[in-house]
Parts: C-alpha cells; sequence; structure tokens
C-alpha cells in the first residue's frame, strides 16, 4: 500500500530506453518510504514481485552508496544520505511552486503555503506572505503536528482511518488552543466531511485568532496541500467562499504538473 492507501500502480522498469537497474532501485527506496522506513528484503520481493535475489543485489548497491542501512535486526533502512536529496528537491520545488502561490495572494488578499506530509509531521515548504501589514507567517521549513492545522487535516483526509489513527498514535493530539481537536473519533469524522467537501478549515486550531483553509493537491508523487491563512477577521465566510474554488483549480493544475513531471522521459 502506498502512503495514500491505494495500490502502487505497477512500473515498466526499463521501458522506453530507461535503465532498469536505476529503476529497480528508486522502486525500492520509495516502497521503503511506504512501509514507513523501514522494511525486509522478503517484504519488498513479496511487494514488487521481483526475485528476492534480485532485490538484494539492489539493496547491497544502495548500502554501499549510503542512501540504505542494514540494521542488526536485518531489516533495511533509509539511511541519512538522502536528507541532502529531499532538502534539495523541496527547496526546487519551493521554486517552481511560488508563482502558483502568488497568483492566489493576488486572487484572495492572504499568506498562501504548500506543504507537504513527512512522516508523522507536516511541513511547509513554500509560502507566499500577504501583502497587509498584519499577515500570518510560517518559516519554511517548520514542521508541525497534522491534527491542529487545516494543511494538517487536508493531508490527512488523504490517508485511511487507519493510517490517520496510526499516525496520532503515535504523535498524541494535544491542544494547541481551546479549538484544537483533540479526540480520534471526532477528527476522522471532520476528515469524512473533508472528504465530501473538498476543503479543510482550521478555526483558530494552531493559533488562536488565525483561520485557514487547505485543500489537498489530489494525485501528486507524494501526500501534498495548498493553503491559505489570514486572521479570522479578514477570513470572513466571503473570502472562505472565493478561497475553495480558487485553490481547488490551482490544486488540479499542480496536481497534472506534478505528475507529468514525475512521469518517465
Amino acid at each position: 500500500m502506498t502512503a495514500a492507501g491505494t495500490e502502487r500502480a505497477p512500473r515498466a522498469a526499463g521501458s522506453k530506453g530507461g535503465v532498469q537497474s536505476i529503476a529497480r532501485a528508486f522502486d525500492v527506496l520509495e516502497r521503503m518510504v511506504d512501509a514507513g522506513g523501514e522494511i525486509t528484503l522478503t517484504e519488498l520481493a513479496n511487494s514488487s514481485g521481483v526475485p528476492r535475489p534480485t532485490i538484494h543485489r539492489v539493496m547491497r548497491t544502495l548500502v554501499e552508496l549510503g542512501y540504505v542501512r542494514q540494521e542488526q535486526s536485518r531489516r533495511y533502512a533509509l539511511a541519512p544520505r538522502l536528507i541532502r536529496l529531499g532538502e534539495s528537491a523541496s527547496s526546487r520545488l519551493g521554486v517552481w511552486v511560488r508563482p502558483h502561490l502568488e497568483g492566489l495572494v493576488d486572487t484572495l488578499g492572504e499568506t498562501a503555503n504548500l506543504a507537504l506530509l513527512d512522516g508523522d509531521r507536516v511541513v511547509y515548504v513554500a509560502q507566499v506572505p500577504s501583502r497587509h501589514s498584519m499577515r500570518m507567517f510560517t518559516e519554511v521549513g517548520r514542521r508541525v503536528l497534522p491534527h491542529c492545522t487545516g494543511v494538517g487535516k487536508a493531508l490527512l483526509s488523504q490517508l485511511s482511518p487507519a493510517q490517520v489513527e496510526d499516525i496520532v498514535g503515535r504523535t498524541g493530539m494535544p491542544a494547541q488552543t481551546p479549538t484544537t481537536i483533540t479526540d480520534l473519533t471526532r477528527l476522522l469524522g471532520e476528515l469524512d466531511l473533508i472528504r465530501g467537501n473538498g476543503y479543510a478549515i482550521d478555526e483558530g486550531e494552531q493559533e488562536i485568532g488565525v483561520r485557514c483553509v487547505a485543500v489537498p493537491v489530489p494525485g501528486a508523487p507524494g501526500l501534498a496541500a495548498i493553503s491559505i491563512s489570514g486572521p479570522a477577521a479578514r477570513m470572513t465566510p466571503t473570502i472562505v467562499n472565493r478561497a475553495v474554488p480558487a485553490m481547488t483549480a490551482i490544486a488540479e493544475q499542480l496536481s497534472h504538473e506534478l505528475s507529468y513531471r514525475a512521469s518517465p522521459v
């Protein structure tokens, strides 16, 4: 299962002139991510359909290169050397997405963000601040718990209830403000509403006096969402009603472009 709770689509490794060994190596790394960063050879072989000896050769190479390490338990885990690649990719993603976020700020007047689900945390990878003197500002690279933010709930809405329960079981659901959702049943119910409505609302659940509206970016290679946030006094129902279709259109465009960029060349 992928992080989004759906079966990974089969890959045509080495097709269209590609190099099969490279395709398998990246397939292995993505399967490790989907498994929570740690996996056995047998699990990899079973999920990929690739013979165990072939998987073993791929893993041995990744270990030698420093992208995977073998634990004392004989399980394989993602290694810190991947952090450099991920940080650089996130930085470039932020640069590429910025014009889309600038368009939202021009249209809606409030701060726009792009965030990803990284493990059990939400990480902000891009932001364009509002031009108002009083505005919301979140440092790019900041990591927050997903249960108490609009963008976090938009990300969780793309997961199955069992996956959500696993995440909050590890992180807990601490109250950030009096309106933070701290009950799993209530959170799961709200995620159902988000799936039906297509957007999430944060009613001062992370910061008092701040309202945020967020939408998922469906079909992206990883779980992603965009949001706008601002003082509750300015983020009126009228602004929210304008924001949802504008953000949904941007999310669909981002989804198409991200999928295109992730497709084989």
